[in-house]
């Protein structure tokens, strides 16, 4: 049986604080929540599906359309609904070898969502964040990433300290600017780490300061008037899919 206080755990599961507070996140859909109880690594709390769920488990709790209906943080109902255990995430030592994705204040859930996506498809592993990017355990967040924040790994930390020590070490530290060289002709190393900045300010001064180089994807033609930039989902997208088509050539 569904109790109030089950309802309003939830509930305050919908807002960073409350995910704080109690450690969990929601996860929603038989396909995510399938994903999340297949695999040891994660722990869920609570499992609640209604009749029509495909997912099988003995954790599982059954309760009514309804009750779905009050319970969901989505638009519409789903057919399964997990409270799921946050995992402990470190920030990784970027190396020479590994491309890591540096996130700098980038608050559209949507946009986070559709990164972690995009990442997961080009074998990105690590995503380190300012402590102003949005929370990549939000709901609208957990939805968009399809299931890929299962498999690629999100930490957040101050950038300016991280990537200074990078760079001292020799990692490379390239992030895309205005007045950055053209990206499709650069070229660009196996690893090191890229920063993409916010959506309406781009990388902050103090990153940028940090950054050994600029990058910039250019429009077609190159002298053409209109938009004057692109959204930070897709020029991440753009950018990844340089620095792997590269390594597929060096191949």
């Amino acid at each position: 049986m569904v109790t109030k206080a089950d309802f309003q755990l939830i509930r305050s599961l919908g807002n960073k604080q409350g995910r704080t507070a109690h450690g969990l996140f929601v996860a929603e859909g038989d396909k995510l929540v399938g994903e999340i109880i297949a695999n040891p690594k994660w722990k869920t709390e609570r499992l609640f599906v209604t009749e029509e769920s495909k997912v099988r488990s003995p954790q599982a709790e059954l309760v009514s359309a309804k009750e779905m209906e009050r319970m969901t943080l989505l638009k519409s109902a789903p057919r399964s609904l997990a409270l799921v255990r946050i995992p402990e995430r470190t920030v990784p030592t970027p190396t020479d070898h590994e491309l890591v994705l540096c996130l700098d204040e980038v608050q559209d859930p949507g946009n986070l969502g559709t990164i972690i996506r995009t990442a997961d498809w080009y074998g990105i592993r690590h995503i380190v964040c300012s402590p102003t990017t949005a929370d990549c355990w939000a709901p609208k967040v957990v939805q968009a990433t399809m299931g890929a924040l299962l498999r690629v790994e999100v930490a957040y930390t101050p950038l300016v300290g991280w990537l200074k020590e990078a760079r001292q070490r020799g990692v490379a530290i390239y992030a895309t600017t205005l007045d950055g060289e053209d990206i499709h002709t650069t070229a660009l190393s196996k690893g090191g780490i890229v920063v993409m900045g916010n959506e309406g300010k781009g990388v902050s001064a103090p990153v940028l300061e940090c950054i050994s180089r600029r990058l910039f994807i250019p429009p077609y033609p190159a002298d053409r008037r209109g938009s004057e930039s692109l959204n930070v989902a897709i020029a991440t997208a753009i950018t990844l899919e340089n620095f792997r088509g590269q390594l597929k050539i060096d191949n």
